[in-house]
């Protein structure tokens, strides 16, 4: 049984109903158990984030009419269905649901992403003292302003995906290996808001 999705495999949201799907914060916390946890069945993930298993079960669902999730085919039991994410990106262009009335929903998906990242690196903060001293080194947040045109700030992700699953190769027998966060905002600003 394949325990994590393809690295690098992807679903692209194209649909309005996929972006609703995804803004709900129980399922966006089970399509990222199922990609760091691995398969799982509702009761599974119920204990592992709190959430009864009859909620879970449903939003398991929810996420599986749209392809994110699926059962895996060799299932012991009938009665309590293992699931696994499909993809363990998923990609998002806000284009698509710019001036079609969906801002409004496309504002609450990534007011949930942002209140999310935030909340990892707060408890970095909070914790990282009483980290390994190598991660108490390794570990932070930095900046970089440069110039790009908006294809290169496109070309942005892809290649920072690929350097990560270069590094993530070279770390597979490391004792020392944890899950690391890592986020990118790439956003144009003028000089005055740079400097503010």
């Amino acid at each position: 049984m394949t325990t994590r999705p393809e690295p690098g495999s992807r679903y692209e949201v194209t649909d309005v109903e996929v972006l609703r799907v995804l803004s709900h914060p129980l399922r966006a916390r089970i399509l990222g158990a199922l990609r760091l946890e691995g398969p799982a069945t509702a009761s599974q993930l119920g204990r592992r984030l709190g959430e009864s298993s009859g909620l879970t079960s449903y939003h398991v669902r929810q996420l599986a009419r749209f392809g994110l999730v699926e059962d895996v085919a060799d299932q012991v039991s009938k009665r309590d269905r293992v699931w696994r994410a499909c993809h363990a990106l998923t990609v998002i262009d806000p284009q698509r649901f710019v001036g079609d009335g969906q801002e409004d929903l496309l504002d609450e998906f990534s007011a949930m992403q942002l209140s999310r990242l935030v909340g990892q690196v707060e408890r970095w903060q909070q914790q990282r003292l009483a980290a390994a001293p190598a991660w108490v080194s390794a570990a932070g947040f930095s900046d970089a302003m440069v110039q790009l045109s908006p294809q290169a700030c496109a070309e942005l992700p892809d290649r920072l995906d690929a350097l990560l699953r270069e590094l993530e190769e070279s770390s597979r027998d490391e004792p020392t290996t944890s899950w690391v966060s890592v986020f990118l905002a790439a956003l144009p600003v003028t000089v005055e808001e740079a400097l503010s």
